[in-house]
């Protein structure tokens, strides 16, 4: 008798082609673990582990392998109390792997929490408060974004991240031009993402250009591991920098203070799927706040599952910036859930049923 890890998967399908400046998905493959208790099964405290190509350092195409290894290890270990010395053995061996980290904390999370994707006790769990956040606009031709756009603003958003680096430079800056004749700064906050998609030798002068339009913020302008053209880039941008993708693969309190401290963005933007989990993003956020630096969340093309866990992350938190948690309407086939969109923000309706994998 003792606590188990199950796997399971689901092919989640794009409404539209999802295109990054790393190029374009149709599908997404999502992974899930599934913790219960042999003596009642019917508790049981789900996370997501869906790791993205080319970005996730966990990722590859046997990647579950991987999963079942890692259920297979736990399960062994038949154990029953998630302290015991073994336990904290495996979640140190568990640290390689961020995605599974994610997934099988925040399902360890919901079980000890009453096992109903409840994470936390807050105002947004309770239904009684939405979450702020973000319109994401893909990259596509200049008709789809624009339709994109005007959808959103349609729907009441008040701040927009557009992702850039995918189209003509010219194009995305007459994009931009018309943004602004529609909605000034005071009217609408414009969050721009490059993936690093800029070149090191005009990615300054770049965002000279795109600073004529008053954006709020760039997620990663140059690709990350350039720590020393990264760190001359916030000195002089015009635009507030933010670390994104940089983030990846540093671990512990001290590697992330140093990265922090070395290059001095003005915010970071935390994914706790690529950073491997919740404690790790709250010690994410603690450095950064040592340092003065400001940080939002967001999600990583989750489905609901995954989703819903950052989102009660984010509210347990208590930022009250926009936070980057619009990717559940991403999916055909994504998992019913409470989660709701409702103008710009994201609300909990304890009245929707969650559908489960399985």
């Amino acid at each position: 008798m003792a606590f188990v890890l199950t796997p399971f998967y689901r092919e989640l399908s794009f409404r539209f082609n999802a295109r990054t400046s790393r190029g374009a998905m149709q599908t997404h493959r999502a992974a899930y673990l599934r913790v219960h208790h042999t003596r009642a099964p019917e508790a049981q405290g789900w996370g997501e582990c869906s790791p993205l190509p080319g970005l996730s350092p966990d990722y590859s195409p046997d990647f579950h392998l991987t999963l079942q290894q890692v259920c297979d290890r736990f399960n062994a270990l038949e154990v029953e109390d998630v302290a015991s010395e073994e336990a904290q053995r495996f979640w140190k061996w568990l640290e390689q792997w961020p995605s599974i980290c994610f997934a099988a904390e925040t399902a360890w999370v919901d079980y000890l929490r009453g096992a109903k994707r409840v994470l936390y006790d807050t105002p947004f769990s309770r239904s009684q408060q939405g979450i702020r956040i973000n319109g994401l606009i893909w990259m596509g031709d200049a008709a789809f974004m624009r339709d994109q756009i005007k959808k959103k603003l349609d729907q009441g958003f008040r701040c927009l991240k557009m992702k850039i680096g995918g189209l003509d430079f010219a194009q995305e800056l007459r994009i931009l031009k018309e943004i602004r004749s529609v909605a000034g700064p005071q009217e609408l906050e414009l969050r721009l993402d490059a993936n690093g998609a800029f070149p090191v030798v005009d990615a300054e002068e770049r965002l000279r250009h795109l600073a004529k339009f008053q954006v709020h913020s760039i997620e990663q302008p140059i690709r990350q591991g350039q720590a020393e053209a990264m760190q001359e880039l916030c000195g002089v941008s015009p635009i507030p920098i933010a670390l994104d993708e940089e983030l990846i693969g540093a671990t512990g309190k001290e590697q992330k203070w140093h990265l922090l401290d070395q290059i001095r963005p003005q915010y970071i933007i935390i994914k706790p799927t690529l950073v491997g989990g919740l404690y790790s993003s709250r010690e994410w956020i603690r450095v950064a706040e040592s340092l003065g630096i400001a940080w939002w969340l967001t999600s990583a093309l989750e489905s609901n599952i995954g989703l819903n866990a950052i989102a009660q992350f984010a509210a347990d938190t208590g930022n009250p910036m926009p936070q980057g948690l619009g990717t559940g309407q991403l999916y055909h086939n994504n998992f019913a859930s409470p989660l709701e969109i409702r103008g710009e923000e994201l609300w909990y309706n304890p009245e929707t049923a969650w559908e489960l994998p399985g």
